[in-house]
């Protein structure tokens, strides 16, 4: 039997302080049986293991995105690892560490969908096309559904299709305010927006880590969680040191690569 350790927010407190929790785990008759913290609602909730065909599932839909958007796919990528490094950083267990990585990897699948003309435009989008570009969150959601028999995958569709909400309710597609967002969407939200400030795009060079961290200060509250930006603040300079999941890395990375 091991002892584990995760930090959950109950939002019941008036403070923005993570309280830590401390939990036991141990093999029983049918198989470990873990609880996990789901942060975002402040109780306990009982997970099981992950799916031993996911790895092949998002491989291959990260194969049609690639083939599709090259440069959306390695977005894809660098988002499902900085969410990854982001949980631990949270002090968040294996599992949910997992589940953060594969919802950051799978958030823009829905781009898939989207019009290559509205994708690829270097300008403004207008109205229009605006609406078509924020349709990718729910397409995402569409795409994952037939994979949701498995519980791990339930827990994905909710992040993916809720990582453009904001804190103040003015997100998409839903308008959801606080922590009625999903812990993950909120993870992937800093973390997507780190990767597209600091990325070379056609129209402009990536932007230094000091005016995407004074960004993501300013927004916080308002944008994004403010607890999951300072812990991004504190950590981030120290991710190098995090290595790449060793069965990301051999199952997706290297086999779609």
């Amino acid at each position: 039997m091991r002892r584990s350790g995760v930090f959950l927010k109950s939002r019941h407190c008036k403070t923005d302080k993570l309280l830590s929790l401390s939990f036991e785990s141990g093999p029983t008759a049918s198989g470990p049986q873990v609880l996990r913290a789901d942060l975002s609602k402040g109780e306990l909730m009982a997970w099981g293991d992950i799916p031993d065909w996911s790895y092949d599932a998002v491989k291959a839909l990260l194969e049609a995105l690639k083939a599709s958007e090259p440069s959306t796919y390695q977005h894809c990528l660098r988002v499902g690892e900085y969410s990854r490094k982001l949980a631990i950083s949270l002090g968040l267990n294996e599992y949910e560490q997992k589940v953060a990585e594969f919802s950051g990897m799978l958030h823009d699948i829905g781009k898939i969908g989207i019009e290559r003309s509205v994708l690829l435009k270097p300008g403004k989008l207008d109205a229009h096309e605006l609406d078509i570009m924020r349709s990718h969150s729910t397409i995402s959601e569409e795409i994952i559904k037939p994979f949701a028999s498995h519980e791990f995958f339930r827990e994905i569709i909710p992040a993916v299709r809720g990582h453009h909400e904001r804190m103040d309710g003015e997100g998409y597609p839903d308008k959801l305010i606080g922590e009625d967002i999903p812990l993950m969407s909120r993870i992937i939200l800093v973390v997507d927006t780190y990767d597209a400030m600091s990325e070379n795009r056609i129209y402009r060079k990536g932007l230094p880590d000091e005016i995407i961290y004074a960004e993501l200060k300013r927004c916080a509250g308002t944008q994004f969680d403010p607890q999951l930006v300072k812990t991004f603040l504190q950590s981030h300079g120290h991710w190098k040191d995090i290595k790449t999941d060793g069965a990301t890395l051999h199952y997706i990375r290297k086999k779609v690569a």
